[in-house]
C-alpha cells in the first residue's frame, strides 16, 4: 500500500509538473482538460488523440472500480440486517450483488444528472471526507475499546496522534468545500440517521463504543456479538477452518471461580461437572487427578495448569476451560494459579490428547493472552478468545463422533 501511494504520488507531481511547464498560464487556467493540451502542444494531434483515450480508458476503470467496491457496502449492509435483504441478493453462477451494484450504479447517475460539476466533485470529495473521519475515530474507539479479538494485521505508527492530526485536517478541509456541498453531504448523514433510528436500531448489534463504555460502567451494559464478529472475521482474513480441538471449545464447560480453592477442593468441583459427561462416577475423577497431580506437578509456568488424565472407556474426551480470579492454591510453595486447562479422554484419544496439549501450548503463547483472558467479562467471552487463537489446524473441518453417528 505504502509502495503504490508513493508511485501515484511521484507520476502525479512528474505530470503537473510537465503541464505546468508546457502551456502558458492563460490556456492553463481555461480549460478542463491540461494533459490532453500538453499532448497536442508535444506531439501534434495523432498524441493528444491518443491520451484522451487513455484517458477515457482510465476513466471507465475506475468507475467501475467505484462502483463494484461502493456496491460492497450496501451489500454488508444487508447481511448485517441494516438493510432490506433484497441488497444481499447475489447471482448462483457468479455470486455477483446484482441488486446492489445496479442500485449503486442508478444512484451514481442520478447525482451526475442533478449535479453540476463542480458541486458534484466537492460532495463527492466532502462525504469522503466524512467517511476518512470516521475511519480514525473508528481506529481510536477500537483501540481504546480493547477488545480481545480486535488483532489488526497492521497497527498505525505514532497513535493517537496521527488519527487526530487526520481528524483536524479532514475537519478544516470540508469545511473549506463551501455551503452546496456542506448541505447536500450533511442531508445524506440526516437520512442515514433518521434511517438508523426507524429501521436499524431494533438490531442487537454491539458497538466498539459500548466496550469503551464499558470500562467506566456496568459490564451488564455490553454483550459478547461484537467479539462473535470479530472472531468471524479473523478466521476468514487468516483461513482458519475450525478443527476438533475448536468444536470442543466451543461445547465445553467454563468456570468463573470468584473465591481462592485449594487443589482438591478444585478438583471435586471440577470433577462433579465431568462426571454426567464422562458418564464416570466423581469420585473416580477426582482420586485420577489427585494421583495424576501427585506423580507429576501440571502447573507448567506461572499462573498456568493443565491438569489431564486418561479415564477408563473408549471414544470420550473432554475439555474444562477454568479461570480463578483469586486462584487455586496447587502447592504452598508456589503462588496460586488463575488459568487452567483440564483434559480428560480414554486411551484410544492418546494421540488427540497430545495434539490438544499442543494446542492449549500455542494457545497460552499468544501475544497478551494472561491479560486478555483475566479481564475476559463472562465465560463466552473466555471461550471465544480461545476460540481467536491463530495456532495451526488442520485444514480439513473435523466432524465430532456424534455428529457422524446423526449423519449415519
Amino acid at each position: 500500500m505504502f509502495l503504490s501511494f508513493f508511485v501515484v504520488q511521484i507520476i502525479y507531481v512528474l505530470c503537473v509538473a510537465v503541464t505546468i511547464g508546457i502551456l502558458p498560464s492563460q490556456e492553463l487556467t481555461s480549460t478542463f482538460t491540461p494533459l490532453t493540451h500538453s499532448a497536442l502542444q508535444i506531439g501534434g494531434v495523432a498524441f493528444g488523440i491518443l491520451l484522451s483515450l487513455a484517458a477515457m480508458t482510465a476513466f471507465v476503470t475506475t468507475a467501475n472500480a467505484g462502483i463494484l467496491s461502493s456496491s460492497r457496502v450496501p451489500l454488508a449492509m444487508a447481511k448485517d440486517d441494516l438493510l432490506p435483504s433484497g441488497f444481499a441478493f447475489t447471482s448462483k453462477r457468479h455470486n455477483i450483488p446484482y441488486f446492489s451494484i445496479i442500485f449503486t450504479g442508478l444512484f451514481m447517475l442520478s447525482l451526475i444528472l442533478f449535479l453540476n460539476l463542480e458541486n458534484l466533485v466537492k460532495t463527492a470529495s466532502t462525504l469522503m471526507l466524512i467517511l476518512f473521519i470516521f475511519v480514525n475515530l473508528s481506529v481510536i474507539i477500537m483501540r481504546e475499546s480493547r477488545i480481545i479479538n480486535y488483532r489488526p494485521s497492521f497497527k498505525s505508527p505514532l497513535y493517537p496522534w496521527v488519527q487526530i492530526f487526520a481528524l483536524i485536517c479532514y475537519s478544516f478541509l470540508i469545511f473549506e468545500m463551501g455551503k452546496v456541498p456542506l448541505m447536500i453531504s450533511f442531508s445524506f448523514v440526516g437520512v442515514s440517521v433518521l434511517w438508523f433510528v426507524f429501521y436499524a436500531h431494533k438490531l442487537k448489534t454491539q458497538s466498539a463504543l459500548m466496550h469503551l463504555v464499558e470500562r467506566v460502567t456496568a459490564k451488564e451494559l455490553v454483550d459478547t456479538s461484537l467479539e462473535e464478529e470479530l472472531k468471524e472475521i479473523l478466521h476468514k482474513r487468516d483461513n482458519i477452518i475450525k478443527d476438533r480441538f475448536d468444536h470442543l471449545v466451543e461445547r465445553c464447560p467454563v468456570l468463573d471461580i470468584e473465591g481462592q480453592m485449594t487443589r482438591d477442593s478444585f478438583f471435586e468441583h471440577v470433577a462433579k461437572i465431568l462426571s454426567p459427561r464422562l458418564k464416570i462416577e466423581p469420585r473416580e475423577i477426582t482420586r485420577l487427578l489427585i494421583k495424576r497431580e501427585e506423580e507429576s506437578h501440571t502447573v507448567i509456568e506461572k499462573g498456568l495448569a493443565i491438569p489431564h488424565i486418561v479415564v477408563p472407556g473408549n471414544n470420550k474426551f473432554e475439555v474444562v476451560l477454568v479461570r480463578a480470579r483469586q486462584g487455586i492454591i496447587f502447592s504452598p510453595q508456589e503462588e496460586p494459579v488463575h488459568i487452567i486447562f483440564v483434559l480428560a479422554g480414554s486411551m484410544d484419544e492418546r494421540n488427540f490428547h497430545l495434539r490438544a496439549l499442543m494446542s492449549i501450548a500455542h494457545i497460552v503463547k499468544e501475544h497478551n493472552f494472561y491479560p486478555h483472558f483475566m479481564r475476559a467479562r463472562n465465560e463466552e467471552t473466555l471461550k471465544i478468545l480461545v476460540l481467536s487463537s491463530t495456532r495451526t489446524r488442520h485444514k480439513k473441518p473435523f466432524c465430532l463422533p456424534e455428529d457422524k453417528q446423526k449423519q449415519k
